[in-house]
Formats: C-alpha cells, sequence, structure tokens
C-alpha cells in the first residue's frame, strides 16, 4: 500500500529505536543520534512549534549546516504542518532576506553564528533544538495527518541575486521519488543483513532535494546511517571513509574527481605510479571481484566495507567514472531537477551503461523532444513555482515538464545528457549559476561598457567565464571582476575572464548577444591562454587570510611573510590551511603547509599540492583489547607501585571529579617524563583507565625511525621503547611544529569512543620549576572536543628531580610523604564559539591558581 504522506517516515524512525540514524561531525568529535532520539525530538519540536504560534502553511525557513538537528527540525514542520524553506548553508544573508520576504516567514531556524538579515523575525538555532523539544513531555497531540497533496518544502534552487523563485513540493513528489527506490531495493534487502548496517557519508547540502533524498528517506528503509562532515577536504574524506567504515559516498562529481586526484598522488608518492597504469589497462573488462583484488591496497586504505559512489548534483565525468569502475567500485548517477524533486533516471548499481545517466524510474515518463530537449511526466513533477499564495504550473497542459536539458536515448532505454539549452551554468559541484547576476556584478563595476557570462564546458558540466568590453582600454580587467565577485557568493565567482576585442558583440535583430558565437570565440582564446583571477592570485589567498583571522581586508602582495608581515599564529595557520583545503578541494599536507613562509608559496602550494605521506603515525591497536587488558596489568604491578614508592604524591581534589561519568579534557603543568605517572595516581579509577596522552610527536617520530647512523643494537632498542611507551601509557603524537591538526582530530576519536585526553599545554618541559605559558592550540581543543576541561598542577616533582639530579638527594633516601602535590581543580567547559586563545589564557590561570 502507497504511502499516503512523509510522516510515516517518522513513525518508521521510531520503529527503528535505537539504531544509529545520523552521525555528524562537530569541532573535532563525532555526535551519534538513534532513530528514536530524532523521531522523539522531531514530536517534540512539533508541539514547540505549536507554542510559538506556527499554524499548519505557515513557512519555516531552515538555515543551516547538516546534522542531526536539521533532520529533526525538519521532519518536527512535518509533524505540525509547517511549510520548510531550507537555504543553502553557504547563501547570503541578502537572499536570505530576500527569500523570507517572498514567502512570508514566520519563524527562521539556523545554526549559531549564521548572519543576521531581520532582527524582528523569530528565530531558534539549530543547536537549541533538541532541548527546545525536550520541554514538551506529552506530544501525541500535535502529530497531524497530512495528504499527498499537501506542501512540505519551497526549494529555491542556488540562491541567485536575481528575484528568487521557488519550487513547491508536495508529499506525493517526493513519495514519488521514494517508492520505485523502495520497490527495487526489496530484492537486494536478504543480502543486507551481511553489510548491515549500510553507511552513507552524505556531502551533499540538506537543502537539496537529493541530498535529502540520500539523508533522511533512503537510509531509514535500510536501517542504515547517514554520515555528515563539515569539510570536503579530499584527504578528510578518505579517512572518514575508512574510520567510520562507510559503504557508499554520496557526493557531487568534484568531490569525487578530487578524491581520484588523492589516490593518483598517494600512488605516485609511493612510487607505483608505473605498475598501477599497468594494472589499469589490464583491469578493463575483468570481473569486479578480480578487479577488487588488483587493487587491494586502495581498497584497504579505504575500507573493505566501501564498495559504491553516488553521485548527484551535476554530470560525472565519464573518465571519472571510468577511473573508479575500473579499480572494482559501483558508480552510482542519475539525473534529475529540483523540479522533478530530485530523480527522473537513475543508475542500477549491477547492471549500468557506461556514460548514462539511467533509465526512467518507474512511475516516470520520459520522452524527448524534435530538438533533444529532455521532456518528464509523473507525480514527481513539482506542483508549481511559489508566485505569492498562488502557483505558476511547470508543466504543460498534458502534464509534460520541459527540463531544459539535452539528452540521446539508446534502444534499450538509458539516457545519455548532451548538455543544457537553457541559460544556466551547473558547475561541477553541482551548483547552478545564473549569467543574469553576475553580468548585473558586472555591469555595476565603472569601466564595463557591456558583458556576457558564458559558461566554458568541463567535463559535461560548466564554469562561469566574464567576457568584457570595456569603455576604455586603460581599464584592468581584472580588478573589474575582482570587484564583481566580492559581491557574490563563493559558487558563483568568476574565475576566467575574456576582453571582447571588437566594437561590439555579435547581436541578433533584436539586439541581444549571440552568446553560441561568443561562446565558441571565448573557447578557442582559452584553448590559446588562460586567464585567472580572484581566488587563485595572492590578493584571494590574501582576502582568505582575512577571513580567518578577523583582520580586514588584505592586500598584501605575493612576497608577503605569513609571521613578520600578517603576523599569523600557528593557530591562524590551522583554521588558514583547513579554509584552503575546503575552498581549493586539495590536500595540502601539513609539514609542506607548515614549511610556507610567504602568500606565494602558499598560492604554490594549492596550485601543486604535495604528494608526501603523513609522518606520524597514529596507534588505534593501543586502545583495544588485549593491549588495554596488558596495561592495566602492568600498571598495577610495576608503575602504581614504583609512583607511590618514588613520589607518595598527595592528592587534592578529587571531589571535583564526582558525577561526571563521560570523557574529559586533562590538562597539567609539565615536569618531567614522569608527570603521566602522577597524574594517573591522582585520577579516578574510571578515568585513569580510559586515559590517553599526548606525547612529543618529533620524539615518538625519533623513537620510531632512529637515525642511520645508529648501530643496528640502538636503533633496535628506540623502536623497543616507541612500541612500550605507546603500549603502557596509550600515548599518541602531537607535534610541536607543525602537523598537529590531526593530532587534534585523532583526540576527537579517542574521545567519541570514551577515552579521556591528557594534554600538557606548555609544549616542553619546565625549565625552572615556573609554569610557562600555554599555547594557544590547547584553546581551540578545549572548544572543539566539547568536553569538560580540568585542570591539574603538580607540585614538588620540579625539586625533587633537581634534588637527586645534583646529589643533594640520595637516590635510595625514601621520598617524605607531601614532597609531591598533585591537585584536581573543578572541570569547566567552554561555549564552541569561545576565543581559543582567551580560553588558552583561562587555563594557565587555573592552572596557576592551583
Amino acid at each position: 500500500m502507497a504511502r499516503q504522506s512523509l510522516i510515516e517516515f517518522i513513525e518508521e524512525y521510531g520503529r527503528r529505536g535505537g539504531e544509529i540514524a545520523v552521525a555528524h561531525r562537530r569541532g573535532y568529535r563525532m555526535e551519534r543520534w538513534t532513530y528514536a532520539r530524532v523521531a522523539k525530538t522531531a514530536r517534540g519540536f512539533a508541539a514547540e512549534l505549536a507554542t510559538r504560534g506556527i499554524a499548519p502553511g505557515d513557512r519555516v525557513l531552515l538555515w543551516g549546516d547538516n546534522c542531526a538537528e536539521w533532520v529533526a527540525a525538519f521532519f518536527g514542520c512535518v509533524l505540525r504542518g509547517a511549510v520548510v524553506v531550507p537555504l543553502d548553508r553557504i547563501a547570503t544573508a541578502e537572499f536570505a532576506g530576500r527569500v523570507a520576504q517572498a514567502v512570508e516567514a514566520k519563524l527562521l531556524i539556523c545554526s549559531r553564528g549564521a548572519p543576521e538579515f531581520d532582527a524582528r523575525m523569530p528565530a531558534v538555532s539549530l543547536e537549541d533544538i533538541e532541548a527546545a523539544a525536550a520541554r514538551h513531555a506529552d506530544v501525541r497531540g500535535f502529530a497531524r495527518t497530512a495528504a499527498r497533496g499537501d506542501t512540505v518544502e519551497i526549494v529555491f534552487t542556488s540562491g541567485t541575486t536575481a528575484e528568487p523563485r521557488g519550487v513547491v513540493l508536495t508529499h506525493g513528489n517526493i513519495l514519488a521519488n521514494i517508492e520505485p527506490l523502495e520497490t527495487q531495493m526489496q530484492e537486494y534487502l536478504r543480502y543486507e543483513k551481511f553489510a548491515h548496517p549500510l553507511r552513507f557519508l552524505n556531502l551533499l547540502p540538506l537543502s537539496h532535494v537529493f541530498g535529502q533524498l540520500m539523508s533522511m528517506f533512503i537510509p531509514p528503509l535500510l536501517g542504515g546511517t547517514v554520515i555528515f562532515l563539515d569539510t570536503l577536504s579530499p584527504a578528510e574524506v578518505a579517512r572518514t571513509v575508512r574510520r567510520e567504515r562507510v559503504t557508499a559516498l554520496v557526493s557531487v562529481p568534484r568531490l569525487i574527481e578530487s578524491l581520484q586526484g588523492q589516490v593518483e598522488r598517494e600512488v605516485e608518492a609511493a612510487g607505483r605510479l608505473e605498475k598501477f597504469h599497468v594494472n589499469f589497462a589490464a583491469a578493463d573488462g575483468e570481473h569486479f571481484l578480480k578487479r577488487c583484488w588488483r587493487f587491494r591496497r586502495i581498497h584497504g586504505q579505504l575500507g573493505w566495507k566501501f564498495w559504491a559512489f553516488i553521485s548527484g548534483g551535476a554530470a560525472l565525468p565519464e573518465s571519472v567514472e571510468t577511473f573508479w569502475r575500473r579499480l572494482g567500485y559501483a558508480v552510482i548517477q542519475g539525473y534529475g531537477l529540483t523540479e522533478t524533486t530530485s530523480l527522473v533516471s537513475v543508475n542500477h548499481p549491477f547492471r549500468t551503461g557506461r556514460g548514462s545517466i539511467g533509465k526512467a524510474m518507474p512511475g516516470m515518463e520520459i520522452k524527448l523532444s524534435a530538438e533533444g530537449e529532455i521532456l518528464v511526466r509523473g507525480e514527481n513533477v513539482a506542483s508549481g513555482y511559489w508566485q505569492g499564495r498562488a502557483q505558476d504550473a511547470m508543466a504543460d497542459a498534458e502534464g509534460w515538464f520541459r527540463t531544459g536539458d539535452l539528452g540521446e536515448m539508446d534502444a534499450e532505454g538509458n539516457l545519455f545528457f548532451k548538455g543544457r539549452r537553457k541559460n544556466v551554468i551547473v558547475t561541477p559541484a553541482g551548483m547552478n549559476v545564473y549569467p543574469d547576476d553576475l553580468e548585473v556584478a558586472l555591469r555595476r563595476q565603472a569601466g564595463v561598457r557591456d558583458c556576457v557570462v558564458v559558461g566554458i564546458e568541463r567535463d559535461g558540466n560548466a564554469e562561469a567565464c566574464a567576457v568584457l568590453l570595456l569603455e576604455d582600454s586603460s581599464a584592468n580587467p581584472a580588478a573589474i571582476v575582482d570587484a564583481a565577485n566580492q559581491t557574490l557568493v563563493e559558487y558563483q565567482k568568476m574565475r576566467q575572464w575574456v576582453v571582447w576585442q571588437e566594437a561590439d558583440f555579435p547581436r541578433t535583430a533584436t539586439q541581444k548577444p549571440l552568446l553560441p558565437l561568443i561562446r565558441a570565440a571565448v573557447a578557442r582564446k582559452l584553448e590559446e591562454a588562460t586567464t585567472t583571477v580572484g581566488d587563485d592570485k595572492p590578493s584571494g589567498i590574501a582576502d582568505l587570510i582575512a577571513r580567518v583571522t578577523r583582520r580586514g581586508n588584505s592586500r598584501v602582495s605575493a612576497n608577503a611573510d605569513l609571521e613578520r608581515d600578517l603576523q599569523l599564529s600557528s593557530l591562524d595557520r590551522v583554521e588558514l590551511m583547513s579554509a584552503l583545503e575546503e575552498k581549493y578541494q586539495v590536500d595540502l599536507g601539513e609539514t609542506r603547509f607548515a614549511e610556507a613562509k610567504t602568500v606565494g608559496e602558499l598560492e604554490r602550494l594549492v596550485r601543486e599540492p604535495p604528494t608526501r605521506p603523513q609522518t606520524y603515525r597514529f596507534p588505534r591497536w593501543a586502545q583495544r583489547w588485549p593491549v588495554t587488558w596488558i596495561r592495566l596489568g602492568i600498571y598495577y604491578l610495576l608503575v602504581w607501585p614504583a609512583t607511590w614508592l618514588l613520589a607518595k604524591p598527595v592528592i587534592r581534589g578529587r571531589e571535583n571529579l564526582r558525577g561526571i561519568r563521560g570523557p574529559v579534557l586533562v590538562v597539567a603543568n609539565h615536569v618531567t617524563y614522569v608527570d603521566i605517572g602522577c597524574v594517573l595516581a591522582a585520577l579516578p579509577a574510571f578515568f585513569r583507565h580510559q586515559l590517553a596522552t599526548a606525547m612529543e610527536a618529533e620524539r615518538l617520530y625519533g623513537m620510531r625511525y632512529p637515525a642511520t647512523e645508529m648501530n643496528f643494537f640502538m636503533r633496535m632498542v628506540n623502536r623497543m621503547d616507541y612500541f612500550l611507551v605507546i603500549a603502557l601509557f596509550n600515548v599518541f603524537p602531537l607535534p610541536k611544529q607543525s602537523g598537529f591538526r590531526e593530532s587534534f582530530a585523532f583526540a576527537g576519536e579517542l574521545a567519541d569512543g570514551g577515552w579521556s585526553v591528557l594534554v600538557f599545554p606548555e609544549g616542553a618541559r619546565t625549565k625552572d620549576g615556573k609554569l610557562a605559558r600555554f599555547r594557544g592550540g590547547i584553546g581551540l581543543l578545549a572548544t572543539r572536543l566539547h568536553l569538560p576541561v580540568v585542570p591539574v598542577r603538580i607540585d614538588g616533582l620540579w625539586e625533587l628531580a633537581q634534588a637527586r639530579l645534583t646529589g643533594k638527594s640520595s637516590r635510595l633516601k625514601p621520598v617524605p610523604k607531601g614532597a609531591v602535590k598533585v591537585t584536581i581543580g573543578a572541570p569547566v567547559t567552554f561555549a564552541a564559539d569561545a576565543d581559543a586563545e582567551e580560553i588558552a589564557r583561562e587555563l594557565e590561570r587555573r592552572v596557576a591558581e592551583l
């Protein structure tokens, strides 16, 4: 029996109970919500909407990052009957304001830190959704029934600077996409138990219908988990795929292409490129199991549970599809638009047509017009475009919707995408860019007589290129395009431009520019020489530096020194590297990034990302059985007695940890190598047994890879020391100079696993017994781990060590009780948006005052 509304999915969530529905990154932690938690929060939030005066049919803006709260808020609106108006997280405040005005929005739900566009509009933060829902114990009375024709959401496609126009989607529109997929999945559900739970890493925004489909509606049909990530760094995506045992990656073509580059760089760095090419050629036509075995090293790096790429939002280049298929992965792509509620056709995961975008989904019809335009008919076609309380119909009298895209169809019904008729540029990131919007921004600049923006083809998609008619040949076109880019959102920016050398554009009889002729001429010129502007120039890097450091606009030369001229701290570098990796879709490599001294060197890193693998290893085996049991046994047999015999520490403040059952972040002053033993002795058993300690990475590296001039015996001793210190004290590397971003991420993994983390924020042992300045990185770690921070102070140990070192105290002389004191302070928590440097100073003060 067909579903009548999306409300039935909330019931499906409730039936799934304790299975994990959503996992999302917040800071360095992965937060996991069960199906029952999502359903409970959705019901409670529906009641909260009622108390706020939101009636069925009222429009609610939903604007924020992908997270479990977004899903709960969406379903809460569905239960209440409110119409969701999802906004892309990168939309501008100006665009959000115009959308809010167009739909007469009654409430804004947004992430903390979202730009404000109307102080009068009632708002609730996504992060507070669960707390708001928890205020309503009995929420059964707020559940409602809905019909397939009722409106669920109004989706504004890829926020333009022109007058916004929204696509109105009903329960029936969305269900028409889900039901055929559910029917097809029934054939394979009996095999799902061998890979349960299926995990989908979804990098598409929830403001897009396909992102919603693959996050909120398909996973519960399989009891699967959807994972959201807050970065598009290829290296971090690859690490997440392996660490979270992901089954399928849902993404736009650009990221899938970036992952291909990541794999190729790692193969080249390992010196296996020639052998890889031989295997790649030999794998053509082989059975997929044989291909998996041939490229088992790559499968091992991504994890053996990972088997599929699901591409949406734009056309996937055939070369990229061929690359991953040849390696033994399934590549699934489909075709659709927001107006068709995401999907019209989709490839079968096991019976795909090479280069095809699939066959029409059951219940949907596809035909080609005489000009080759793709026409679609079915319940999936949206009810109309939002125009106040009325709607503009989008289908003709016979129900056919003209997509504006060109296609071909073979005898078996496989559809092939052949380009676009309508005046829209679809980027490799799946974003719709409307040339009219960019032309408006260009015409506002002084010196521009006229302009057009054309899409330069890139593997079935396109990138915007400005074509300028200048009033004066002395005008600076680079500065004009750069100034126009400042008024556009990230995905709209023009990175290519051409000055039209003739007196005017070729035009039609009605004086409209002949775009096909202009586009062809521009393409020929760009083949000869490509001129780029904006983000790839040092000024673009400088603007990004200014945003990261919050120091205003910085116009600097390529020779500007990052430390001397721009005064970038180590903390600024961490933030800048993350921003560059996400912005340019590259893996920069932390060691090489740390070596960059100028803006120009950063630009070269972006253009030529490093190929060297990470230096430091993170010992996950140290947190697994039987190592954990062996460590406890040795600790109580040897380390515990030695600590009390040699130091006899007096413990104070242990009562401050009463009632805390989860992991904590412990910060302590660094005195000697035996500090760990003193802290372990001071902590209650619950924390002592689940403690990981950050240790100087450079020292650990020297132990694992001793200098070649050492003799064989000493090298073996060093390597043995490395494994012993990790096994016995559960240490992990934290570099002093570079590479600490990955160490912080590993600390997040540890916290997710229930491990407390011990860090010595001074970065080095004391030289005079006094407390040194805490490094700013501890503030970043404190905000992004979302853990209570426990300050600990060790006193007397330095004096004891100095007395024995200078001979003033015999090593055999018993230590008087109380010579060493370990004081545990009260735990403290910090807001996620607190300043990292201020946190470091606050923790330093708290340790000093103990």
